[in-house]
């Protein structure tokens, strides 16, 4: 099962002893900064955790696997994530 916002929400009330509502600001103020940072075309680090890039990816040539027709696939950004030394080490089980 997938750790929610929600869950994320309860476990900041909880470590630090404020209200819900506060709690739930905190992590939407997070989630916006974030968000702002990344659609301006800014990469985001959080050290120790990892780094969200945005990715300029070309226009390309494309197949709908449904008719198999040919199409075109617009220019678009992505977002990708590459975690940091440390969480990689956290998540295998290795010393940090």
């Amino acid at each position: 099962m997938a750790l929610t916002k929600t869950d994320i929400t309860e476990k900041i009330q909880q470590n630090l002893n404020i209200s819900r509502t506060t709690a739930y600001n905190i992590m939407e103020d997070f989630l916006q900064i974030i968000k702002e940072s990344l659609s301006n075309g800014e990469d985001v680090m959080i050290s120790g955790f990892g780094k969200f890039c945005v990715n300029e990816k070309n226009s390309r040539k494309g197949r709908n696997p449904a008719t198999n027709q040919e199409m075109n696939l617009p220019a678009r950004r992505v977002v990708t994530f590459k975690c940091s030394g440390k969480l990689r080490n956290l998540i295998n089980g290795e010393p940090a």
